[in-house]
Parts: C-alpha cells; structure tokens; sequence
C-alpha cells in the first residue's frame, strides 16, 4: 500500500519537523505500508485563510497527481482540511484528512471535544469546519495559543521548547476540562507531533489526542475496503466528480490565476 502524505510545510523551512514527521509515520505504518511526505512551496507560515485557499490549489492539483502515480490514498495531513472536498470530487482513490479524521475519532472517546490550536485566527476556519462535518454538538469549543506555525516547528528538538508549549497548551485547555470538555484535540499537525513524544498526555482526565496515527489508521482501512468490495465516497451530491475535460483545465491553470 503506498499513500501520499500531503503537508503543508516544505522540506526545506520544516528539516526537523520532517524528520519526526517520517519516523513516526514508519512507527506507526501497518507492515507493507509506504508512505512518502510531500510538502507545499511557499509553505503554510502565517495563520490566515486566504494562506489556506492558496495551498488548497496546490492540494488538489497534489491528489490528482497521487492517483495518476498509483498511490493507493491520499493524506491531507494539515488540521484545517483545505481542499478536502474537491479533492474527493476529482479522484477515485481515498482522500483522509486530519481534521476530519481526528474529529471523527474524538466522538468515540467522549461526549464533548475541544480544540486548541496555535493560533487565533484559526478559530473561525475551525469552527466552519465543525459545522461543515455536523458536530456542533460534538466538539463545542475552541481556544487558542498564540503561535505562527512556523515558530511551533522551533519547539522540534528542544525539550524546553516542548516544554513550553505544553504548558501554554495545557493553560487554553484547562478551562475547557473545567467546563465538561472531555477529550483535548491540539488544532494542528505540528503541535500534535510534537506532542506524540509525551506519552499518555492529558489535561486532567480529558486525554490529549494525537490525530496523525488516527488519520493514517483511517487511510490505510480506506484502502482496505475499497479492494475488499469497492467500497468508496457518494457521487450522488457533494462529491461528485467533475468531468476528465475540467479536471485536464484545473490542472493546466497558472498558480494563483
């Protein structure tokens, strides 16, 4: 099974969080699973959504690429899910996403979710995005850090830096614990990686949920089910596929025209 790993950090600006990104992929890969990271250039630096619809181009554009290579699904491996929709409406192969899948996986472990992410203008992309998936009963609240997402990859390699940003996270979802927030979802690949090197971490009793083994586990069944009896996305609204001509000219367009 080989699955593309799409983030939205580049190589070059994200060494280390690459680095940790790949070897906790290997960890946590089912045996005879690959699977290959890809970054987006000019990475995802500042909080914003127009920086979102920028690397959604790119994303999509990336999902037709993977299938026509023979990846077997594709990861969107970025919490605020940019592009997932289209992206299923122009493959066959699986499409999983962070945010989505993590979401998701949160509802099993506890009646109310809270989010936590790095930054404050995430939280109206967040709280879109909860009501796009319908879970405005599910996951009831957002706080917010104050980080670019570039300066949580500075925490990457430093224990004091983990540290830091541990404590600030646990300060934003304290009050969510007191409040009846029983599962804690950071609102982000990065500080979920980092994250995944504390083990059993929890806030209270609400425990701190590492979405990115989630997410592969979702893909890597995806894949499972789709050989097993073809079982694959609707193509009765939402995603329905576009037409090989449109695809052919999304493809062809200039970046950012």
């Amino acid at each position: 099974m080989r699955l593309w790993y799409q983030s939205f950090v580049d190589e070059e600006n994200g060494a280390t969080y690459w680095k940790y990104l790949r070897a906790h992929l290997a960890q946590i890969a089912d045996p005879g699973t690959e699977i290959e990271v890809h970054g987006i250039t000019p990475y995802d630096s500042y909080a914003h959504p127009i920086v979102e619809m920028r690397c959604a181009r790119e994303v999509i554009c990336n999902a037709v690429r993977a299938e026509r290579a023979g990846y077997d699904a594709f990861i969107i491996g970025h919490f605020q899910d940019a592009g997932l929709y289209e992206c299923r409406s122009v493959v066959d192969i699986p499409v999983v996403s962070l945010g989505e899948a993590t979401m998701l996986h949160a509802c099993t472990l506890g009646q109310r979710s809270g989010i936590v992410t790095i930054n404050r203008r995430f939280i109206p992309w967040f709280r879109h995005q909860i009501g796009k998936y319908g879970l405005g009963e599910r996951v009831t609240s957002v706080h917010a850090m104050q980080f670019e997402p570039g300066q949580v990859l500075a925490a990457f390699g430093s224990e004091e830096r983990l540290e830091a940003v541990r404590a600030l996270f646990e300060e934003q979802a304290r009050p969510l614990v007191d409040q009846g927030v029983e599962v804690l979802i950071p609102g982000g690949g990065i500080p979920m990686l980092l994250f995944s090197q504390l083990i059993e971490h929890r806030v209270g009793e609400a425990p701190v949920i590492n979405g990115i083994p989630i997410t592969v586990k979702a893909a890597e069944t995806a894949v499972k089910l789709k050989r097993q009896n073809g079982l694959s996305v609707s193509r009765v609204a939402e995603y329905v596929k576009a037409p090989d001509e449109i695809i052919e000219e999304f493809m062809s367009h200039p970046k950012g025209l």
